[in-house]
């Protein structure tokens, strides 16, 4: 089967039996909150429209491109008199605080923009899969887009949200040499962008320990794997992740030593959030052009 819908199987018995479950397993979730009292916090907490478009550390992702393109509009019409400082709010993206705050340039975004921005990024893939259906590997293929586009567009995105489109992606990796090279890419920019997380001194040894650790074997393995097809990454690509070490020995060791520190904290952090929101967004863009682009039937897995 190609996962197409067959109407002839339609049971109106599994359908209230499937319902029952998700039924009762909400009842049993919210029940208690419910009778409570406290459903609007529980809401609150699953859609905190009220923090912000982004976190107080940038998830690597489309606004975090969007937030410093405006940063730079912003000094740049200050330098050019065409904005007033003085009507500029300080730090309000930049000031590592969970807070609603405007552009000062570009449009300011809203919820319902980010929800129609998520919308319109995954609808392709599900109509595509919809119209013309290839079975578990193209399911799979639009579950980790619908991932990637919930992660880029979000509202309040937290930067851990990446792993969800990471592990299912890793499947891929080993089937395909494009999937591969684009998993390294994503796995190595996305795992990077957590590093803000684990800040303390003695946490910075075991993260960087074991990411070295992740990294060498992925490639390693990887490379094996496909060692007959050629290079997983091209020249552009290699530029890129060969990048983020010096990105990275700049944030946690140089940075910090400077008198910039304590005037602009932030800095580290905005770094690390755009360069890997540029692996992210690569990473993204590849694997929908490749989703809609391959062909229709698979015939190895329909034979599996």
């Amino acid at each position: 089967p190609d996962g197409s819908i067959q109407w002839k199987s339609f049971s109106f018995s599994r359908l209230f039996a499937l319902g029952s479950i998700v039924c009762s397993v909400f009842a049993v979730s919210f029940g208690p909150f419910i009778a409570m009292g406290q459903l609007p916090q529980v809401l609150a907490q699953l859609f905190p429209f009220k923090r912000g478009l982004c976190h107080a550390y940038w998830a690597p992702n489309f606004w975090a491109l969007y937030n410093v393109v405006d940063k730079v509009l912003s000094i740049i019409d200050v330098k050019l008199q065409l904005l007033d400082p003085a009507k500029l709010s300080k730090a309000s993206m930049t000031g590592g605080l969970v807070q609603e705050f405007q552009h000062s340039v570009l449009p300011s975004v809203s919820p319902f923009t980010t929800l129609v921005c998520t919308l319109l990024s995954i609808m392709p893939a599900i109509l595509h899969l919809w119209l013309r259906p290839r079975g578990p590997r193209g399911f799979l293929q639009c579950l980790i887009l619908c991932a990637l586009g919930s992660f880029m567009f979000g509202w309040h995105v937290h930067e851990k949200a990446i792993l969800i489109a990471i592990l299912p992606l890793s499947l891929f990796a080993v089937q395909n040499r494009n999937d591969a090279g684009t998993y390294l890419i994503l796995v190595t920019a996305g795992h990077l962008s957590l590093f803000p997380l684990l800040f303390t001194g003695p946490e910075m040894p075991l993260k960087i320990c074991l990411m070295l650790l992740f990294t060498v074997y992925s490639f390693s393995a990887l490379h094996a794997l496909f060692r007959k097809e050629g290079s997983l990454l091209n020249l552009p690509e290699s530029i890129y992740l060969s990048g983020l070490v010096p990105l990275q020995v700049i944030c946690e060791m140089i940075y910090p030593l400077t008198p910039w520190q304590q005037r602009f904290p932030f800095v580290p952090l905005l770094l690390i959030s755009v360069y890997c929101s540029l692996g992210v967004t690569y990473s993204w863009s590849k694997l929908y052009i490749s989703f809609l682009r391959e062909p229709q039937t698979d015939r190895k897995m329909k034979a599996q």
